[in-house]
C-alpha cells in the first residue's frame, strides 16, 4: 500500500508543481525519449546480468506491493512451530524427529504449518541442521553451518538487488543520451520556424527529466525497498538459527524458542505471554503424539 501511496506522491508532486507553473501536459509525453532509455537501461541489464537475476529482480519488485511478510504473527507462528518439532524429539526421541525431518510436508508437525513448508528455504534450513544433529554435528559446527548458509542466501538475494540499483544508477545517463540525441535533431531543423525549434528542445530536455526522475523517484526507490525486504528475511533466519542452535545444545524447548524470540527486532517481536501461551497450545499435539507413543 506505501509502496503505491508513494508512487502516486512522486508522480502526483512532479506533475502538479509542473501544472502549478502552467506548463503544457503533453510536452511531457515523449515516447521516442521513453524506448531509448528504456531500451538501452534494459541492453544494460541483459549485458551485465545473467537471466536469472533479471527475472528474480523483476518478480521481486511485486513483492514490493504486498504487506511485509515477516510481521509478529508470522515469528509467533514460527516460534508455536519449532516448540513442537522440538518437544517432540525431546518426548518421543531420535528417531520421531528423523521421521519429521526426513519428511516434513507428511509429518505430524510441518504439515500443521503450510506456510512454512512452502518456504523452502527456511524449510531446509532447520530441517538439514536438525538432521546433522541427529547424526552427530556439534552445536559449535552447525552453528558455523547455518551461519554460512544464511551468508549464501543473503548474498544470492542480494544480486536481483544490485542488479536493479545499478540501472537505477545508469537511467540519469541514458537519459543525457536521449537528450544529446534530441538536441542532434534540433541542429538539423535549425533554420526553422522558432516553435518547431523550441518543440524540439523541449522534447530533448523531457529525455534528461524522465532519466533522473525514474532514478531517483522510481527505480532506486524499488532497488532500496528490495533491500531491507532481503534483511527481513535475514532476519527471520537469524531467529530461526538461534532457537535451532539452543535445542541442539540441549536446552528446553521453551528455553530453545525463547532464544529465537531474543533474537527478533523489537518492531514486531511477541512478548513472552504471547510466546508462552502459543507454544502451551502449540505443543500440545507434539506433547499428545509423544504420549501414544509412549503408551504403545
Amino acid at each position: 500500500m506505501f509502496t503505491i501511496l508513494g508512487l502516486l506522491i512522486v508522480i502526483g508532486a512532479v506533475i502538479g508543481g509542473y501544472l502549478m507553473e502552467h506548463g503544457q501536459l503533453m510536452v511531457l509525453m515523449q515516447p521516442a525519449e521513453l524506448v531509448i532509455i528504456g531500451g538501452t537501461a534494459l541492453g544494460a541489464a541483459l549485458i551485465s546480468n545473467p537471466i536469472y537475476v533479471i527475472t528474480k529482480a523483476l518478480s521481486n519488485i511485486l513483492k514490493c506491493f504486498t504487506p511485509d511478510h515477516y510481521n509478529k504473527k508470522v515469528y509467533l507462528e514460527t516460534l508455536k512451530m519449532l516448540f513442537a518439532v522440538f518437544s517432540l524429539g525431546r518426548k518421543q526421541g531420535d528417531q520421531a524427529l528423523e521421521a519429521e525431518v526426513e519428511n516434513p510436508a507428511g509429518g505430524s508437525t510441518f504439515s500443521t504449518y503450510p506456510a512454512f513448508v512452502k518456504d523452502k528455504a527456511s524449510l531446509n534450513y532447520v530441517c538439514d541442521t536438525l538432521r546433522m544433529s541427529l547424526m552427530g554435528g556439534s552445536a559449535h559446527d552447525l552453528d558455523e553451518l547455518m551461519e554460512v548458509d544464511a551468508e549464501s542466501q543473503q548474498e544470492e538475494s542480494a544480486q536481483p538487488v544490485s542488479a536493479l540499483q545499478s540501472v537505477a544508477d545508469a537511467l540519469p545517463g541514458f537519459g543525457i543520451v536521449a537528450a544529446v540525441l534530441g538536441v542532434v535533431i534540433t541542429m538539423g531543423a535549425l533554420g526553422g520556424p522558432p516553435e518547431e525549434i523550441g518543440h524540439k528542445v523541449a522534447a530533448a530536455l523531457v529525455g534528461t527529466f524522465l532519466g533522473i526522475l525514474l532514478c531517483y523517484g522510481v527505480v532506486g526507490p524499488f532497488a532500496t525497498r528490495l533491500g531491507m525486504l532481503n534483511h527481513g528475511h535475514h532476519e527471520y533466519l537469524m531467529c530461526l538459527r538461534s532457537a535451532v542452535i539452543a535445542y541442539v545444545k540441549g536446552t528446553s524447548p521453551l528455553m530453545a524458542v525463547e532464544h529465537g524470540r531474543r533474537s527478533i527486532p523489537l518492531r514486531i517481536r511477541p512478548g513472552f505471554s504471547d510466546l508462552e501461551s502459543a507454544c502451551k497450545g502449540g505443543g500440545a499435539p507434539a506433547e499428545a503424539a509423544a504420549a501414544a507413543g509412549a503408551g504403545k
